[in-house]
């Protein structure tokens, strides 16, 4: 044993090059396309090779930094990851406010966004009934206040000096963001040179609050409103340029401009792409940062605040919301996110509940105190994978950005409609994904709960939304879940006073009629439709008597596609107009189906939505 220690493992096999690992995987597709099969195009808009290896790494200039080093590709921490738990509560009232973030606190929580109506008066006295009992130089205060910011930051300087509370040890934000009002509103409540003095004098105010971050990026409204995640990260970097711009134009130092701006990003369902967002994003800023002539590395870290996204949520189904927050959750923190939100898994159709507010809560902490994701400081470093989906995204989100650039920076292209028309195209692309089922919503385009109805609900929240400003200088973004199009859809069913059925005629090759009945099961069961499966029929007289029987409303025959060429047209010629028949597949024969007056196929190329609200149409649904 001693003679072996210094022995390499698996030392005496040689070496597999990369050519001779394509060539095996080449030779096991049989003849298969390699791009089809195994590389992935996702909507950012590069390939994503089935492995990567070493040799990735090559040429990469970071890896040789450890965490918490110039650029923050590996993280803004060198000794850990940890984040913080933050929950939002929006502010109806502030005595009950205070209540509810005291009781968060107590549970887990350790930073706090309060969401100020604009109908709420802003003065020192609500302010302080806000923060009772809270310590300020232990929590992070993040507050949003509709226009009234400034007033906020000078209120938080007065009552920590009534508290005797050093203003270097109080850390937030305020959320002060001019041009992401012009993003979902479309302009501001004042003009917008008006807008842009009083969010440069936020900035000068916050002089003396060190770790108050005032300038905010919310990238989550291109998040929410379709966009990817390259998109999601260039359209963000190029509103935080703009505020370089705009406060070194005023006076304020580069330096002092950057230690000032905070990132929110929302984080979707694509788990290692989520990852690499984070880290490419810090990335791209520091590069920035320093190209602005900041000498002070530490000024160019990127601060970023980071929440579930809505974008993806559904409304049926709604607990498969939590394993969607999970990953979600789990990226943001692999990511090195310096505060996350768990946004509630009914957040997108109800006010969310004690319970739904725990969970979300418990989600962070499990990582945290289960699983240690606080203790390792950049955990994805050296994946061949990630850095390699890091890389891609760097240039992909680079060449956006000089794009917006080269227009004059992110407002002006805004104004011009530039960035609406990118997103409303990538939105467009997202939703025909999700109509035929290349982009997956659990419960929702796929493996529906059959027995799921809504009830009371506000058919608001299956609908997308804009919002307008007084001063409008630009069409807003359109905020909409990608689910709300299935979920409109199948609510016309629910509100039907009997659901109509669906019969399975099962006949024939015994592998082909399951599988077949079960995508149609899953198929017809998006539409909310009740959905009757059956073992299978000796004969298609039986099956069809049986489904007569049934009161079907539509019939789909399952079966092999050289079956169907005898068994399709003897189902349609007995069911004649007592029921709709259907065929699950897309067999050879399909042509002289439809010459024989059959006219009904569903199958994997189909396209799900517009397919059901047709049959709805065809049932005067």
């Amino acid at each position: 044993m001693a003679d072996n220690k210094d022995r390499k493992l698996l030392s005496e096999f040689p070496p597999v090059s990369t050519e001779e690992w394509d060539a095996k995987i080449r030779t096991d597709l049989k003849g298969a396309d390699y791009d089809k099969k195994l590389v992935w195009k996702p909507n950012e808009g590069f390939k994503v090779q089935p492995y990567y290896r070493s040799e990735n790494l090559e040429g990469i200039t970071y890896m040789d930094n450890l965490p918490g080093e110039f650029p923050y590709v590996r993280g803004n921490k060198k000794d850990n990851n940890t984040w913080l738990i933050r929950q939002d509560i929006d502010v109806k009232d502030f005595e009950e406010a205070n209540k509810k973030a005291l009781d968060v606190l107590n549970r887990g929580a350790d930073s706090l966004g309060f969401n100020i109506d604009s109908s709420f008066e802003i003065n020192k006295a609500n302010i302080e009934t806000l923060f009772n009992e809270i310590h300020l130089d232990c929590v992070e205060i993040n507050i949003s206040a509709a226009g009234k910011n400034l007033e906020v930051v000078n209120i938080i300087k007065e009552i920590a000096k009534d508290k005797g509370v050093a203003l270097d040890a109080l850390s937030g934000s305020v959320n002060v963001d001019p041009i992401g009002n012009i993003t979902i509103k479309g302009g501001l409540c004042v003009t917008l040179e008006e807008g842009l003095d009083v969010f440069a004098e936020a900035v000068k105010a916050n002089t003396d609050l060190p770790n108050i971050k005032v300038a905010s990026v919310n990238g989550r409204y291109f998040n929410n409103a379709g966009a990817n995640v390259v998109q999601e990260l260039a359209y963000s970097l190029a509103v935080g340029a703009d505020y370089l711009a705009v406060l070194t134009e005023k006076g304020i130092s580069v330096e002092e401009a950057a230690k000032n701006i905070r990132f929110n990003f929302a984080v979707g369902s694509s788990y290692f792409m989520e990852i690499a967002k984070f880290r490419a994003g810090r990335y791209l800023w520091s590069k920035i940062v320093t190209a602005n002539g900041c000498n002070d590395t530490e000024a160019a870290k990127m601060s970023v605040h980071a929440e579930t996204s809505l974008w993806n949520k559904t409304v049926y189904d709604a607990h498969v919301n939590m394993l969607r927050t999970q990953t979600e959750t789990m990226s943001a923190s692999i990511g090195g996110v310096d505060s996350f939100t768990v946004q509630p898994y009914d957040i997108a159709f109800a006010e969310p509940t004690e319970f739904s507010e725990r969970i979300a809560r418990n989600q962070q902490i499990l990582l945290k105190e289960e699983s240690y994701f606080d203790k390792i400081a950049d955990p994805a470093g050296g994946s061949y994978y990630i850095e390699e989906l890091t890389q891609s995204i760097i240039k992909e989100a680079w060449d956006i950005f000089l794009e917006i650039d080269e227009k004059g920076g992110f407002l002006k292209s805004f104004i011009a409609g530039d960035i609406q028309a990118q997103i409303k195209a990538m939105a467009q692309k997202r939703d025909m994904n999700i109509a035929q089922r290349r982009e997956i919503m659990l419960g929702t385009n796929q493996f529906p709960n059959f027995n799921e109805k809504l009830e009371d609900i506000d058919t608001d929240v299956l609908k997308p939304f804009t919002l307008d400003a007084e001063n409008k200088v630009a069409e807003p973004l359109t905020i909409y879940r990608g689910a709300q199009a299935f979920e409109s859809m199948r609510y016309k069913t629910d509100l039907l006073a009997k659901r109509p059925k669906v019969f399975m005629l099962t006949i024939g090759n015994l592998a082909m009629r399951k599988a077949r009945a079960q995508f149609a099961c899953n198929f017809f069961a998006c539409a909310g439709f009740e959905v009757v499966d059956n073992n299978g029929f000796a004969t298609v007289e039986e099956g069809v008597e049986a489904a007569k029987s049934a009161n079907a409303d539509i019939v789909v025959i399952c079966s092999s596609d050289d079956e169907y060429a005898e068994f399709a047209p003897s189902a349609f010629d007995l069911l004649k107009d007592q029921a709709i028949l259907v065929v699950a597949g897309a067999p050879a024969c399909a042509e002289e189906l439809k010459n024989n007056g059959i006219g009904n196929f569903i199958n994997v190329k189909t396209n799900v939505l517009e397919e059901l609200k047709r049959y709805q149409s065809l049932l005067e649904i």
